[in-house]
């Protein structure tokens, strides 16, 4: 009898475990930070972003890894023309030296995201993959 009521509670717990797990990765959204465009384009690019990266060793899949790559390097493109929320945190004197070193990252960003491209048009997916992990 012990055992059933045991396995009850765990079969309730494990059915239960999902729920609590949607409510807690929500908190992320009703934080005190704003969302900003530049935010928003990053998030569209990490989504293509973890999908190519799934992808990407399959040349079967060269075609939609290249609509992965275009939604990149258009949204890396576009946010290149912002400038980050963090600097406003930050002293006036770095402030400037901060968004240089953020628009140098973003255009090395993009170059790499032209090196990938070039593999998958070519079908070496195996230096796409490559690439892919150091982006």
């Amino acid at each position: 009898m012990k055992i059933r009521v045991l396995l009850l509670t765990f079969i309730c717990a494990l059915a239960i475990v999902p729920g609590v797990r949607a409510q807690a990765g929500d908190s992320k959204r009703d934080s005190d930070e704003p969302e900003t465009e530049l935010g928003k384009r990053m998030e569209k690019m990490s989504g293509a972003f973890r999908r190519l990266r799934r992808q990407v060793e399959d040349p079967t899949k060269n075609a939609d890894s290249l609509e992965r790559i275009a939604i990149i390097r258009e949204t890396a493109e576009a946010a290149l023309k912002f400038e980050p929320a963090k600097k406003a945190h930050l002293p006036a004197a770095e402030q400037a030296k901060f968004v240089t070193a953020y628009q140098a990252q973003m255009k090395d960003f993009i170059s790499l995201v032209g090196k990938v491209e070039a593999a998958l048009k070519a079908n070496d997916n195996e230096e796409a993959k490559k690439l892919v992990g150091a982006m």
